[in-house]
């Protein structure tokens, strides 16, 4: 029976489908757009919105599990339709942040502490998968990069464990082809405690283009992103980042049980995605 892997269009569920494939594992990449996915040859592409509960039932038909984005807004609709569908196992792409004293007073938390607690009340078997800082973060300096203009950071001494997104889609591989690995939770992580500074200094390294680290203050940042970042998102993750300011981050050993080998550095994914920060 296929996997079904939702959110196709983000960089862990795209990396899945490949791996699921390659490894050769039947697999049914799923979007709210399947047209606009690109697919290795013989991976069929279904139709699913997580908030589109009419969407749920073709795709989940004839699934044996699913690789699920945390999106509360349906769970409990899509649960069901999966149980109707003889779904045996889903794993969730969580989040760390649920790991936090208080998750429900962080909306990046509580969405995904909400998608948890409705997978701990389901009969149905569930992984939980919750990396931190995702180290594709990073893109979101490339623009600075390319531009020759300073690198703007609220909290620049502010630190996380950035995971390689290539790890997630590897741990997530071999919880959904290991029964042994089914039912716990995992804390995913990369392998050191990086301060935002440092990780501008090695992608500056990895690319050979010279850039300057500015700090702002928390109003100057939030309207800088403001365009693209609900204001309640932007005020959750400036309040993360000084909480962590100059503190070390958590590193577990999770990410390597999974995947058998090391978590990749961030200056390894710094020398992989070198293009997209060059002038």
């Amino acid at each position: 029976m296929p996997t079904l892997v939702t959110g196709c269009r983000g960089r862990v569920g795209s990396a899945l489908v490949s791996l699921l494939h390659r490894d050769g594992h039947a697999v049914r990449a799923a979007s709210r757009n399947p047209g606009e996915l690109s697919l290795p040859a013989g991976v069929p592409s279904v139709a699913c919105d997580l908030g589109d509960p009419g969407t749920f039932a073709a795709a989940l038909e004839g699934v044996g599990s699913v690789f699920l984005y945390a999106e509360p807004s349906h769970i409990t609709e899509f649960l069901a339709a999966a149980r109707t569908a003889g779904v045996a196992h889903i794993a969730l792409l969580s989040s760390s942040s649920v790991l936090a004293p208080d998750p429900g007073s962080n909306p990046i938390a509580a969405s995904h502490h909400a998608v948890e607690q409705a997978l701990r009340d389901s009969p149905l078997t569930s992984t939980l998968l919750r990396p931190g800082a995702f180290a594709g973060n990073a893109h979101q300096w490339s623009e600075s990069f390319r531009s020759g203009r300073p690198v703007a950071l609220p909290y620049p001494h502010s630190r996380t464990s950035p995971v390689d997104e290539t790890d997630i889609a590897e741990a997530a591989l071999a919880v959904l082809t290991d029964v042994r690995l089914q039912g716990s939770a995992y804390h995913l992580t990369g392998p050191e405690s990086l301060t935002a500074a440092e990780q501008v200094e090695l992608l500056a390294a990895a690319s050979g283009s010279p850039v300057t680290v500015e700090s702002v203050s928390r109003t100057a940042w939030k309207q800088s992103v403001s365009p693209f970042v609900p204001e309640e998102i932007a005020e959750a993750l400036l309040d993360h980042w000084a909480a962590t300011d100059g503190s070390a981050a958590e590193v577990t050993g999770d990410t390597e049980k999974l995947t058998g080998r090391p978590a990749r550095t961030f200056a390894a994914w710094a020398a992989g995605h070198a293009a997209a920060f060059r002038a």
